[in-house]
C-alpha cells in the first residue's frame, strides 16, 4: 500500500487532490455544530475532482448525511450551522449561500429515502427539477427525452402517481429529477437504500453513464462500499466527523482496514462488522 494516497490523516492535515484534474469542490476545515451546541464535524477537509466521482464512506453517525447538507445548503432544516472552515464550488465559497441558489450554481443533492412528490405524476416531477433553470417550452421537452433514454421505465409511466412507483422506480425518478437541473455536481445520498441487488447494481450502472456521457461530478455517500468503490475514482473514510483515511478507489479496496472493517473481509476471510471491536479500528486510523 502506497502510504502517501491512503493514509491516516492528522488533526487540520489537508488531503490530496483526488485525481490530476483540479478541484470543482473543495471542504476546508469544515465544522458543523446543530443548535450551536452539537458538534458533527470536526474539521472535515476533501476535495472532488471535476469530472470524477468520489465516495464518502463510514458508519452510521460518521456524519456523511451531515456532509453533503452542508454542501447543499440544507443543514438549517435541522438548526445546524457552518461554524468554521469554508466550503468551495467552482472557486466560489457557498457556505453561506442559500440552498436555492446552490441549485442554481449548478450542485443538486438527491436525498436519501428517494424523496418525490408522491401526488405529481413522473412528468411533473421531473418538471420540477428543471424549474432552477427557469427553462420553458422545446428544451425542457429535450430534457424529459434525454431523461427517458436514461430510465426506459419512467418513460413507460410517465403518467403515472410517483406515490405508486416501487421503490427502485422511485429512485430512479430521483436521479431523473437530478438531472433536469442540468447540474455540475450531484450529491447521492445512500442510493441504494431499501432497494433488491439487482436495482442497485442498475441504478449504479446508470450513475457511472451519467457521470461519463453527461460530465456530471459526482459525491456519493454509500453504506455498500464494495459498490461505492467499484464506481468511484477516489474515496474517503470518515470516523468522527473528520477524514481518516484517503485513497485511490482501487487502493482503499486493497487496504487492509478497510476491507476488514467495510468490505467485510479480513486475513480469516469474510467477516462481519459487527465482530470487529469498535476500538480496534479507532487504535489503528487515529494513533
Amino acid at each position: 500500500m502506497d502510504v502517501r494516497s491512503a493514509r491516516p490523516l492528522s488533526a487540520g492535515g489537508r488531503p490530496a487532490t483526488s485525481t490530476s484534474a483540479p478541484p470543482l469542490l473543495r471542504l476546508n476545515n469544515v465544522e458543523v455544530r446543530y443548535d450551536d451546541v452539537i458538534l458533527v464535524l470536526r474539521g472535515l477537509s476533501l476535495e472532488v475532482a471535476d469530472g470524477g466521482i468520489a465516495a464518502l464512506l463510514g458508519s452510521n453517525g460518521a456524519g456523511k448525511t451531515t456532509t453533503l447538507r452542508a454542501i447543499s445548503g440544507l443543514l438549517h432544516v435541522e438548526d445546524g450551522e457552518v461554524a468554521d472552515g469554508s466550503i468551495v464550488f467552482d472557486g466560489e465559497e457557498i457556505h453561506e449561500t442559500a440552498a436555492h441558489r446552490i441549485v442554481e450554481k449548478g450542485v443538486f443533492q438527491v436525498l436519501e429515502g428517494r424523496r418525490v412528490f408522491e401526488h405529481l405524476t413522473v412528468r411533473e416531477n421531473l418538471l420540477a427539477g428543471a424549474h432552477a433553470r427557469r427553462s420553458r417550452g422545446v428544451a425542457v421537452e429535450a430534457e424529459l427525452e434525454r431523461v427517458f433514454a436514461y430510465f426506459p421505465r419512467l418513460a413507460e409511466r410517465r403518467r403515472q402517481t410517483a406515490g405508486h412507483l416501487s421503490g427502485g422506480e422511485q429512485q430512479m425518478l430521483a436521479l431523473g429529477r437530478a438531472l433536469m437541473a442540468r447540474p455540475r455536481l450531484m450529491l447521492l445520498d445512500e442510493p441504494s437504500l431499501g432497494l433488491a441487488p439487482i436495482l442497485v447494481e442498475s441504478i449504479f450502472e446508470i450513475v457511472e453513464r451519467i457521470n461519463r456521457e453527461e460530465g456530471v461530478t459526482i459525491l456519493l455517500v454509500e453504506q455498500n462500499a464494495r459498490l461505492a468503490l467499484s464506481v468511484a475514482d477516489y474515496g474517503y473514510v470518515m470516523e468522527s466527523g473528520r477524514v481518516v483515511l484517503e485513497g485511490a478507489a482501487a487502493e482503499l479496496r486493497a487496504n487492509e482496514d478497510v476491507k476488514e472493517f467495510y468490505l467485510g473481509l479480513g486475513d480469516s476471510g469474510r467477516r462481519s462488522y459487527r465482530d470487529v471491536k469498535h476500538y480496534r479500528r479507532r487504535k489503528r486510523w487515529l494513533s
